[in-house]
C-alpha cells in the first residue's frame, strides 16, 4: 500500500513538474522594442534612455502623388518603414525588390502599408519620387514614397525608427549628409510599436519579416 501511495505522489510530481518546467513555444510573440535595445549610435539623445513605451512621433510628408501622408493614416494599421534614395547604387535596389516581396505578399490589405522615407530630399522631389514608385509597381495607397524637410526626416529616423547613423569619418554618408541609413526594414505595430528589425537585402529575414506582419496583422488590440 505504501509503495503503491508513493508511486501516486512520484508520478503526479513528476506530471506537475513536466508542465511547470516544459520550454513554452513563444515563437510567434515578438518583442516590443524600445530605445534602449537598440545600438546607442542610432538613437537620438533625447530619447536613448527611454526604456518603456516608446511609439512612433507624429509626422507629416508627401508621398509620390503629392498627398499628405501622416501619422493619422497609419495608426490603427500594421507598416514597415525604410529609409532610403532613390540614386543609390549600392544597397537601395535590394532593399526595394525585396519590399516589393513585402507588398505583393499583402496587396490590397487595408490593414497594412508601406513607407519608404528618403535621406535625400534635395534630389527626391515628388515627381522623382513618383517615377521610382512606378518603376517599382507601388501600389496607390499601399506603398507611399515620402520626401519633404530633411531635417524632419531625419530627426524622425533618430527619434522613432532608428535606422540612421552617424557617417564615419572617412564616410560622407548618404548624398553627402553627415547620417547613412541603414539597410533595415522597421516592422510597426497598430498601436505605433516597434516589433522588429530584418535586413532588407537578405530575402531570407524578408520571408522572416513576411511571418512577423501575419503574427502582429492577427494580434488583438
Amino acid at each position: 500500500m505504501r509503495v503503491f501511495i508513493f508511486f501516486v505522489i512520484f508520478l503526479v510530481a513528476t506530471t506537475l513538474g513536466y508542465f511547470i518546467l516544459k520550454p513554452t513555444d513563444h515563437k510567434d510573440e515578438l518583442p516590443v522594442i524600445n530605445p534602449v535595445d537598440v545600438s546607442s549610435e542610432m538613437v537620438d539623445s533625447s530619447v536613448i534612455r527611454k526604456g518603456f513605451g516608446h511609439r512612433i512621433g507624429n509626422f507629416e510628408f508627401l508621398n509620390q502623388d503629392n498627398q499628405k501622408i501622416g501619422l493619422k493614416d497609419v495608426k490603427g494599421k500594421v507598416f514597415v518603414a525604410e529609409y532610403f534614395f532613390t540614386t543609390c547604387g549600392t544597397i537601395c535596389p535590394k532593399m526595394n525588390v525585396q519590399m516589393q516581396r513585402v507588398q505583393k505578399a499583402f496587396l490590397n490589405n487595408p490593414n497594412f502599408k508601406i513607407l519608404s522615407f528618403t535621406v535625400d530630399p534635395e534630389v527626391d522631389s515628388v515627381a522623382q519620387m513618383k517615377l521610382y514608385a512606378d518603376g517599382h509597381g507601388a501600389v496607390k495607397g499601399q506603398w507611399h514614397f515620402l520626401t519633404g524637410d530633411k531635417k524632419d526626416l531625419y530627426s524622425l529616423a533618430r527619434k522613432s525608427f532608428f535606422i540612421l547613423k552617424p557617417a564615419e569619418a572617412e564616410n560622407l554618408g548618404d548624398a553627402g549628409s553627415d547620417f547613412i541609413h541603414t539597410n533595415n526594414f522597421v516592422l510597426v505595430d497598430q498601436l505605433l510599436r516597434i516589433r522588429g528589425y530584418y535586413d532588407g537585402t537578405s530575402a531570407k529575414d524578408v520571408d522572416r519579416l513576411i511571418h512577423d506582419i501575419d503574427v502582429v496583422l492577427a494580434e488583438k488590440k
